[in-house]
């Protein structure tokens, strides 16, 4: 556990307005795009290009801004400036860069990489001005909830800061506190950030910053509500009711609103190197398939996964259960994505590239210029790398979705944010497998509970449970029936009866009647389900069929 001394204090400023903010912002960006053209005019004087139109310009430029900036930053790396001036910037955009880090289907690895170094421990508040933020949110005095609140942070982050408690009851609880001012200023950083994203777009529109920006803005305003995360480990639990080792803490509604998050302490190891020198194999292998399993199920089945997964969000029990922690941030799959990520995996278990490549390439959202075939094809051809090794050591398997969707940039098409989050998750529970037992490969693992998902979804059982969901709407299509066939009959004796027509014209002309049969019942129904598209289609080929024996 950290130490007081660990932290810096958190110095409490009053919010900046939206103008305030605004030249803060810009100041630190321009002072950015000064460090990435001194950082592009050394190259050009390796180059031997410094002596250009274009290099004179820029070179005067840098000259007169020379005397404002930070001399010894821009003499920095543009990576390692990036990751200073976000630092520089404040929470917003601390927790943005965590976010870009991930991006490497988009952004230069070099970035990406240099992102990751971003600040973890953040100055926290101190300790009275932390009980005074409780019974602000709460309304109550912290004598008649708590018995006692550690003075020492378990942890101080970007938004918010956590302290184990005790309640009165003797329940031993973490206290999540956002930071003071901080919702605040996400709320005006979010509103500048969607406008330089719009104006970069115009500029940069390859790395698509716009929709990068919209999608950290929606997930870092959930996060300023703490009453979401506290929905998503109730969720969570719901979800794994019938899964005993896979925990997730209690949520003591209570204590919790929107600025304090009141949950369950889990008293376990985490996941390193000490703990698996400790424990026996045995009960490190019944860890990573409780983990594997977890995280196959939260998005091949649940479509609702942790998408803020590392090493210090996971606790091992005792009893070998595994916990999941820090629930704010998550993913959610709708069921046409979710399907096709589970038969790409399922494809990838198999050794089955081809299919695999195919699965991950309609996932992929094209744009302008993009090359969905090529990419297709190079997709392909890393799958069959991979499935040579399919180990951790040499090519893991999360390894190979982040390189497959690394490809995504070069081939000019993107991915919805949600499958970087879950290569994350993949990552996160591979290293972690491999840190317990050495050179896992996490495939053989999974394959089974990808098929015992695929067995559950294609259970006959499980078929009719749903189609009996959709009687009603199935009755209601049945009542329209009649009227739409007649409309369909009467088109057809009003345009096939002609004095001479062939076989051929007469098979167009039945095949021609069925289309238009079923646009007219989706036009008399709306959205229907496949069950009830089935039955259409049924329905519209034996009134051809009909018409081509009386012909």
């Amino acid at each position: 556990m950290a130490t007081d001394s660990s932290y810096e204090v958190y110095e409490e400023k009053p919010p900046r307005g939206l103008i305030g903010r605004f030249f803060e912002t810009a100041g630190q960006l321009l002072g950015l795009l000064y460090g990435w053209v001194y950082s592009n005019m050394q190259v050009k004087k390796v180059e031997g290009q410094a002596r250009s139109l274009g290099a004179i310009i820029l070179r005067f430029y840098l000259f007169w801004g020379w005397l404002f900036v930070d001399k010894d930053l821009v003499k920095q790396p543009f990576d390692v400036q990036f990751r200073v001036r976000l630092e520089r910037m404040g929470p917003t955009y601390i927790k943005l860069g965590q976010v870009l880090s991930l991006r490497e289907d988009i952004l230069p690895k070099a970035l990406t990489d240099e992102l990751k170094n971003l600040l973890s421990e953040l100055p926290a508040v101190p300790y009275v001005r932390y009980k005074a933020l409780i019974e602000d949110d709460l309304g109550r005095p912290i004598s008649e909830m708590f018995a006692l609140i550690d003075e020492t942070p378990l942890g101080s982050a970007s938004l918010a800061q956590s302290h184990r408690a005790e309640l009165l009851t003797g329940e031993v609880v973490v206290l999540k506190v956002l930071k003071p001012g901080v919702r605040q200023t996400i709320n005006t950083d979010t509103k500048l950030l969607r406008f330089f994203g719009w104006i970069l777009n115009l500029f940069i529109p390859r790395y698509q910053p716009k929709q990068l920006i919209n999608e950290f803005s929606r997930y870092t305003l959930r996060e300023v509500d703490l009453r979401f995360e506290a929905n998503n480990a109730e969720v969570f639990t719901a979800n794994f009711v019938d899964e005993p080792d896979v925990r997730f803490p209690r949520i003591y509604r209570a204590f919790s609103n929107r600025d304090v998050l009141c949950m369950e302490y889990f008293a376990g190891r985490r996941p390193d190197a000490e703990t698996a020198a400790q424990s026996p194999l045995a009960e490190r292998e019944k860890v990573v398939d409780l983990g594997v399993s977890a995280i196959i199920q939260m998005i091949f089945q649940d479509g609702f996964f942790h998408a803020d997964l590392h090493p210090g969000n996971l606790v091992i029990f005792e009893d070998g259960a595994v916990g999941f922690i820090d629930l704010g941030m998550v993913g959610r799959f709708d069921s046409n994505l979710q399907k096709r990520m589970l038969y790409y995996f399922y494809s990838l278990a198999q050794g089955d590239a081809a299919n695999a490549a195919r699965y991950l390439t309609s996932i992929a959202e094209a744009s302008k210029g993009s090359d969905a075939e090529g990419f297709r094809r190079a997709v392909e051809e890393l799958n069959n790398r991979w499935l040579r090794t399919p180990t951790f050591s040499e090519f893991s398997l999360g390894q190979l979705v982040l390189a497959s969707i690394a490809l995504a940039g070069r081939y000019r098409i993107r991915y919805p944010g949600e499958i970087i989050l879950m290569v994350k998750a993949l990552i996160t529970v591979e290293g972690v497998g491999n840190q317990l037992i050495p050179d896992i490969n996490v495939t053989e693992i999974s394959s089974k509970h990808i098929r015992k998902i695929l067995i559950h979804q294609f259970n006959l059982v499980n078929i009719f449970k749903d189609g009996v969901l959709i009687i009603p709407e199935l009755l209601d299509v049945l009542q329209r029936a009649p009227l739409v066939l007649n409309q369909g009959l009467t088109f057809l004796e009003a345009n096939f009866k002609t004095k001479q027509q062939s076989p051929s014209n007469d098979a167009l002309g039945t095949i021609f009647a069925v289309g238009l049969l079923i646009a007219a019942a989706i036009m008399a129904v709306g959205d229907i389900s496949p069950l009830i598209w089935g039955g259409l289609i049924f329905i519209a080929f034996s009134v051809a069929g009909i018409e081509l024996i009386r012909r």
